[in-house]
């Protein structure tokens, strides 16, 4: 089903779509190029999905690219994702010059003739390179928590993104010192997509039985990719804690993404950690399956992300926007969704989520609450029309670099 802008005027308000094609007919005609890793898994390939066809609905040519790589340059640059968010990675010189090569190959093999060129996160960084073949402005976005990285990586990337005309990141504890300008725009979820639209009762209750999951049960539910970073591990041992005091049954469904080599090694430390408890579901989601995922929280009595770093989160604001009561980590982009005993509830430890779970199960008017406060915060800032509208803005601010006061 094709979604035009003007349907989501329901959801956010007419004004705010009238907004955004004020705006927009003051770069009508600009060409503009995204560039990631991965057309499948993970929230950027999502957004950049559903962003792109209303940038060329609103007059705005867009296209998405995705860069090639073999599994030698995945696996650094998987790396170099971890050693970024501030973990212990060993980092060899080699790595920097697998990064080189392939970043080489994909600048002789692409074009960038665009008004605008996207750079999304580490992976293309080095595209830069190519810069000066046209006359087109470069900006690097990046997704990840990038607070408290490893230097070494950090100011090897530094090289190529001070060459950039912009930077975007998702919260300004991210912002670093860099000599260029940056922008913070928030990710956001599509209300109108296959994961996030109303489903009915019959289609909810058609995906537990096609996964076995009996409703007899309160259900808790993380949906992330089997990354440690989301700690899935973690969350089992939250569910076993809080399973002493409150029965309950835990959901932890996902999938890979074509860029992430380490997925299959944590899928295998789950099922192992799982054991045999009939109540534990672990599904392993193949791509496309938006619907599977929407029934299945909104199925959950209670939904978890217990991630150990996160770049921003988005499976939180699908959680709030179904209203349901969501319990996250205080890290990264997660408290700009979740303020604590009003749109959600942030934890620190494996004990505090174990702790939060059971007493949501156990306060299920207050739980309520939460879920009802979190959907209006997702509709406020965290829906994909904000992300058209603020990119719109990014462009006409690039058009006017060093005013501080821009007329529009």
């Amino acid at each position: 089903m094709t979604v035009r802008l003007s349907d989501y005027a329901r959801i956010v308000g007419p004004g705010v779509i009238e907004e955004i094609e004020l705006l927009a007919r003051k770069v009508r005609g600009r060409r503009m190029k995204m560039v990631n890793s991965t057309a499948v898994g993970g929230g950027v390939a999502e957004m950049l999905a559903k962003t792109v066809p209303i940038f060329n609905e609103l007059g705005i040519e867009t296209k998405w690219d995705v860069i090639k790589g073999a599994d030698s340059f995945f696996s650094v640059t998987k790396s170099f994702h971890n050693a970024l968010h501030g973990m212990k990675v060993d980092i060899k010189n080699e790595m920097f010059d697998i990064f080189r090569e392939f970043n080489e190959m994909n600048a002789r093999e692409m074009t960038f003739d665009e008004d605008l060129i996207v750079i999304h996160d580490p992976q293309p960084a080095g595209l830069i390179e190519k810069k000066a073949e046209g006359k087109g402005k470069w900006v690097w976005r990046c997704h990840i928590d990038v607070s408290h990285p490893d230097m070494r990586v950090w100011d090897f990337l530094k090289q190529y993104i001070e060459k950039y005309d912009g930077s975007i990141f998702s919260s300004p504890s991210f912002a670093k010192t860099l000599p260029i300008p940056q922008f913070l725009i928030y990710p956001a979820i599509d209300p109108l997509s296959d994961k996030n639209r109303e489903l009915p009762s019959y289609t909810v209750d058609r995906v537990l039985k096609k996964y076995n999951i009996p409703g007899n049960k309160p259900i808790i539910t993380q949906i992330s990719r089997f990354d440690r970073l989301k700690d899935p591990t973690g969350v089992i041992e939250a569910y076993k804690i809080a399973k002493r005091h409150v029965d309950c049954r835990l959901i932890l469904a996902g999938g890979g993404a074509t860029d992430d080599p380490e997925a299959g090694d944590v899928l295998a430390r789950v099922k192992e950690r799982a054991g045999d408890d009939p109540d534990v579901h672990i599904l392993t989601l193949p791509p496309f399956s938006d619907l599977e995922i929407n029934a299945l929280q909104r199925a959950s009595d209670v939904i978890i992300q217990k991630s150990i770093r996160e770049g921003f989160g988005l499976t939180v604001s699908e959680g709030l926007w179904k209203g349901k009561p969501v319990i996250g980590s205080a890290v990264g982009g997660i408290p700009l969704q979740i303020k604590h005993n009003l749109t959600g509830a942030l934890v620190y430890s494996i004990e505090g989520c174990a702790y939060q779970i059971r007493y949501l199960l156990s306060n299920p008017d207050f739980a309520t609450k939460l879920g009802t406060w979190g959907k209006e915060l997702i509709r406020e800032k965290f829906l994909i029309t904000r992300i058209v509208r603020n990119y719109i803005l990014m462009l006409i601010a690039l058009d006017k670099p060093g005013e501080s006061i821009i007329e529009i």
